[in-house]
């Protein structure tokens, strides 16, 4: 009888665990477990594999920005169940639900019709809205005066293996060669970049440790809005938000540039521990994971020092010139991206006027723009914990999701 005991706990813990394989308790945002009869991880609701609890268990406390990479892959490569990027479309037939400005007639919306696409024009009678048609035109304009831009022989990628989304959650690394074999680092001696380089090792990654800015590093903040505002890019964005009834004076924009990009909120445990500019483009490091780090500058600069090593990428735009936008996969020093957009070879007041244009004209939602013919989206997603001024909301994250409309 004594022999049956080890062999009778062996059982009961066996099946404790294969009970806890069928319940997402103490399993929320684990990685995909390819042995458990359901899933609790992030992408399980793209893959209709989550467990029966995972909504009530696992939801509750999802910040939005934290959820960037499914977004970008469900706008990617999603079949469309979503509204996300989808306002205004065409009527399909073969799509599951609506975006027109019909479907309510029709009773075929989205669920999320109303919260993406309330606020659309054609949808919303406000007679200060931005259409859709006027932030294509001005893209498009930002686009043909970025003359800071890399040129075709000022970058060599070398992108190597494309993978299928489903493969981005296995961490194999399928590119043993750096993405970048050659950038011409003469570019980073423009005024623009070298105060935007000189921005990026201002901050802690990891949430939770408070930044703590030096009169240096404050003033390194005024040097890049000083030098980007210098630039045609800036001064076209700033001229159409100006006749747009945004800004009455250039000064006024600047400051709001500051506070929305700059001005320090909480992601952590600790007071000012995160900004806009931080996760956006010098990247930060939460729960284990890589969050934001949507830019090429900072990326290349991480590879060259041997941070960052390239593991792969699911997307490549159309573009057939810089900049281009590649959606990769990489290691950070230990903290993997699943999946991370990107300009590539793009000026930093390119990237910084469409984000801030996309957070200005489309905050918290998907916006539609135009870059040398081809359609881009932009997610920019709001920080609604803190505001700043008469209740403004600081930056959470922006980075591209798509170029189909």
């Amino acid at each position: 009888m004594k022999g049956c005991v080890p062999l009778m706990v062996a059982l009961l813990c066996g099946l404790a665990w294969a009970g806890n394989m069928e319940s997402c308790v103490s399993r929320c945002s684990e990685k995909f477990n390819r042995d458990a009869a359901c899933q609790c991880d992030r992408q399980c609701p793209r893959h209709g594999d989550c467990c029966e609890d995972y909504d009530r268990l696992c939801t509750a406390e999802e910040d939005p920005e934290e959820l960037e990479e499914e977004a970008l892959v469900s706008n990617l490569y999603s079949a469309p169940s979503s509204c996300q990027g989808r306002c205004h479309e065409v009527y399909d037939r073969h799509h599951p639900c609506h975006c027109n400005d019909r479907c309510q007639e029709f009773g075929n919306c989205c669920k999320d019709f109303e919260t993406l696409c309330g606020n659309y024009e054609g949808f919303s009678h406000s007679s200060d809205a931005i259409t859709k048609e006027e932030l294509q035109s001005i893209s498009e304009t930002i686009y043909r005066a970025d003359i800071n831009k890399a040129q075709k022989e000022d970058i060599i990628l070398n992108s190597q293996n494309r993978i299928s989304p489903s493969e981005t959650r296995d961490q194999v690394d399928h590119c043993p060669e750096p993405l970048f074999t050659y950038v011409n680092e003469q570019l980073f001696s423009k005024p623009t970049y070298a105060a935007f380089i000189n921005l990026l090792n201002n901050y802690q990654r990891a949430t939770g440790h408070g930044e703590h800015f030096t009169a240096q590093q404050l003033a390194e903040q005024d040097v890049f809005l000083r030098e980007v505002m210098k630039t045609a890019v800036m001064k076209e964005l700033y001229g159409f938000l100006h006749h747009e009834n945004r800004y009455g004076s250039e000064q006024d924009f600047v400051d709001d540039l500051k506070n929305m990009w700059f001005g320090l909120y909480s992601r952590g445990s600790e007071e000012g521990d995160s900004s806009g500019f931080e996760h956006v483009f010098s990247g930060e490091v939460k729960k284990g994971k890589v969050t934001g780090f949507h830019n090429w500058i900072r990326f290349y600069l991480q590879e060259k020092e041997g941070l960052v090593d390239y593991y792969s990428h699911i997307y490549d735009g159309p573009w057939n010139s810089y900049p281009d936008v590649l959606a990769m996969q990489f290691n950070w020093d230990g903290y993997y991206k699943e999946v991370g957009s990107a300009f590539i070879g793009s000026s930093p007041e390119f990237e910084f006027a469409l984000y801030s244009l996309c957070f200005i004209a489309r905050p918290g939602k998907t916006c539609q723009l135009s870059l040398g013919g081809y359609p881009l989206a932009i997610q920019t997603y709001t920080w609604d914990k803190t505001t700043y001024g008469n209740g403004k909301k600081y930056i959470a994250t922006a980075y591209v999701v798509s170029s189909t409309q």
